[in-house]
């Protein structure tokens, strides 16, 4: 893999700064943990005692250092989220939630949109999302016609909470054009009653109707979740989801969806100097081809903003019952979810991508979809061998433990979501049965030397690393139950590594995120409690009080960080709700 190359000003250009704490987490290979941290000019210059920070500050300023003293708090590296859809998620906090914890049955769910259309702009679209069918008291999608009590003078649209498509009322596909006879598009689908009537749900590939007549359009290669709108707003919309990822501690993210519309906000944000945290940007694959012409056969980019590789898709979603299992769903035989390419045409994507030298990152949930994906990375590294492609699958939610074991030989990286079976980890086992349980086997990983990468897939899931970590080490739903057994679990090191050193080699930063070395971006979150002495069931509720990127606070929680009081500590440390 080609490294990003970055240019700095010298380490000297600023004051050195001791910072200091309870704990410094440095997450590095050697796992050290410590009290004090050199930061100069946005780098951490040195890590161990206020002595020794001290005497290398000595080095870079003739007066003394700054110090700046974190008190009780807890430090570790800055999160690397490293497959997240920022301008989706962003674009969603502007949407009518209609998640479990707003509304509970379908009635519900219309009463919101009903009242979002109230009140909006004449012929303004209605948007809502985070559902989740079997959540749902009638344990399924609701139906066009219901959503037409919400409107039938403008378009509404109601996407799952898996991002892979969602419910729309009659008048989106009169807009559109959309009849019975209407064909399923490759990789998609129009769904149906036994009648052969539209119910108004729509996936994967079908979603291209959305987007408008002069909005985005994908084909067959992905969800098309490129919904347009101004320019403008757009950018209010990152901003939003920016301040999201800060408050969770995320400071670099792997965007794992880019189209003309993200590229086109990056390039805006970055205009105005608003792009605090970074980003790596993964083209999706109906823009190979622009890739190539353009000769981005590796990284490319500064500290802030690069491009990363090229994402692709194999098959659906496990939440949306897209994931492709060709004998059925055991919830529902007749449903199957589809391959968005035929083997070959797979095979051809990638081996272009692999012979320019760029990193693939593919969509990936069933054993059948996996398969491809192995077996088409093992050709293209016979045919070229490259020993750091650092080729990902995206999810790879149900691997077979020969796959496992293939990946490992491969060098294939999983990038993986715990909040998904934090979220609806019973809905896979309703929709697949017992195999389920081994959704997102990351002991399994561990064991097979296969790296573990931890990410939240937001806006599938909130951006809150914290929460990840609980669910990587304890496998149990936000409902209470426990997913599989005991050896799908991992420590609460291996998490956390997961969620920075892991994460930033899996978008290929690895040389200056990810830990608190020397050398490294001083990127940190500091936190109210130490995510290895609280009980494994409380991790998620840890506080991010600060979140810093280039040694700059660019986020502080609302209350003081400064007014947690020891007894308050000693509480979150032993497990009591604050």
């Amino acid at each position: 893999m080609r490294k990003l190359a970055t240019f700095d000003r010298p380490l000297d250009a600023l004051t050195p700064t001791v910072i200091t704490a309870r704990r410094i987490h440095t997450l590095d290979d050697a796992t050290s943990t410590t009290q004090a941290m050199l930061v100069v000019d946005g780098r951490v210059a040195a890590v161990g005692t206020v002595e020794e920070c001290t005497a290398v500050a000595a080095g870079f300023a003739l007066a003394e250092p700054h110090r700046h003293d974190l008190g009780d708090a807890v430090v570790v590296p800055g999160f690397v989220d490293a497959h997240a859809h920022p301008l989706m998620l962003g674009q969603m906090m502007s949407w009518v939630d209609c998640g479990p914890a707003k509304a509970a049955s379908i009635p519900e769910i219309v009463a919101l949109l009903r009242a979002a259309a109230d009140t909006a702009p004449a012929g303004h679209p209605v948007r809502g999302y985070g559902y989740e069918q079997r959540n749902l008291a009638e344990r399924r999608h609701p139906t066009r016609f219901e959503l037409d009590e919400v409107a039938t003078d403008r378009e509404v649209y109601l996407m799952n909470a898996s991002g892979h498509g969602g419910v729309v009322n009659s008048r989106t596909f009169e807009v559109n054009g959309i009849t019975r006879d209407t064909p399923n598009p490759e990789g998609g689908e129009f769904f149906r009653d036994a009648d052969g009537e539209l119910t108004g749900e729509l996936s994967d590939a079908a979603c291209n109707v959305l987007t408008g007549v002069s909005g985005v359009k994908i084909g067959h290669h992905g969800p098309n979740f490129h919904l347009g709108d101004e320019p403008a707003e757009h950018l209010r919309q990152f901003a939003a989801a920016q301040r999201n990822f800060l408050e969770g501690g995320v400071t670099a993210i792997g965007d794992a969806q880019v189209s003309k519309r993200e590229f086109d906000n990056y390039l805006r944000v970055a205009e105005e100097g608003g792009l605090d945290v970074r980003v790596s940007m993964y083209a999706l694959s109906h823009l190979l081809d622009d890739v190539l012409e353009l000769g981005l056969n590796g990284q490319f980019g500064n500290a802030q903003l690069s491009f990363a590789g090229v994402k692709l898709y194999a098959d659906g979603t496990l939440g949306g019952w897209t994931a492709y299992f060709p004998e059925g769903y055991v919830g529902d035989p007749c449903r199957t979810g589809q391959l968005y390419h035929e083997p070959d045409e797979y095979r051809e994507l990638v081996g272009r991508a692999h012979a320019a030298g760029l990193q693939t990152a593919t969509h990936a949930q069933s054993p059948t979809a996996i398969e491809m994906v192995v077996s088409t990375i093992e050709a293209v590294q016979a045919e070229r061998p490259d020993d750091d492609a650092r080729h990902r699958i995206e999810h790879c939610g149900l691997p077979t433990p020969e796959q496992i074991e293939r990946m490992s030989r491969a060098g294939i990286r999983p990038v993986n979501q715990p909040q998904h079976y934090y979220n609806w980890g019973e809905g896979v086992e309703q929709a697949i049965g017992t195999p389920g349980e081994r959704f997102n086997p990351l002991g399994e990983f561990v064991r097979a030397g296969v790296p573990v990468t931890i990410s939240s897939d937001a806006p599938v899931a909130d951006p809150r690393p914290l929460e990840a970590v609980q669910a990587a080490v304890t496998r149990v739903t936000r409902r209470g139950h426990r997913l599989g057994p005991d050896d799908l679990v991992v420590d609460r090191l291996t998490a956390l590594r997961g969620h920075t050193i892991e994460g930033a080699r899996s978008i290929g930063r690895e040389d200056d995120l990810g830990s608190l070395e020397p050398g490294k971006r001083a990127d940190f979150a500091v936190l109210d409690a130490d995510p290895f002495e609280v009980e494994a069931e409380r991790i998620g509720s840890i506080r991010v009080r600060e979140t810093w990127v280039d040694g700059i606070l660019r986020h502080r929680a609302a209350a003081s960080p400064w007014t947690t009081s020891a007894s308050d500590r000693a509480r979150i440390e032993t497990g009591v709700v604050r």
